[in-house]
């Protein structure tokens, strides 16, 4: 294949005239220049121009995306609020409680301190919610009392939760 193409290359390279020659090695370097023109340098050149029009702006872009990350950042502290205490606490917890589908005998403040009663919980569920609770209002449990049920995994008990500040 690559024989044939060759030797049909020479026979009409053989058969041009020199003027014909000559015409064909001009116009073969003029389609060269103007291909590597038009793919190479013309697309670089314009990108070029293009970037050095839109970097300022980007750069003001970028300048204001790092203002206010640090801003966020700055603020990412103060935004964790203040912990519940007391009657916020209490209805706080009870309505999480209810969210997760347990709903409590009895939920009261005591002293800083919230007691909750559950009454045939389910003990995997008490303790992701619970993990839940000490992160979302910064709660630590005090005191708590666990009685295992017949049914494996079920529960009755009372917890005291306080705020993790309080010592």
């Amino acid at each position: 294949m690559k024989a044939e193409i060759g030797r049909t290359l020479s026979e009409f390279w053989e058969a041009r005239t020199p003027r014909e020659k000559t015409l064909l090695m001009w116009g073969g370097l003029l389609l060269g220049i103007a291909l590597v023109y038009l793919v190479l340098w013309a697309p670089a050149y314009e990108g070029r121009a293009r970037l050095r029009d839109t970097l300022p702006t980007m750069q003001r872009q970028l300048a204001t995306m790092t203002a206010q990350a640090n801003e966020a950042r700055s603020l990412a502290g103060s935004a964790e609020g203040v912990t519940p205490t007391g009657g916020a606490l209490r209805d706080a917890l009870a309505k999480s409680l209810a969210d997760n589908g347990m709903q409590p005998t009895q939920v009261q403040v005591i002293g800083s301190a919230v007691q909750i009663q559950l009454k045939n919980a389910s003990f995997p569920n008490w303790t992701m919610w619970l993990d839940d609770a000490r992160k979302q209002f910064k709660v630590q449990v005090s005191e708590a009392h666990v009685q295992a049920l017949k049914p494996d995994g079920q529960v009755d008990l009372t917890a005291s939760l306080q705020p993790a500040s309080v010592k």
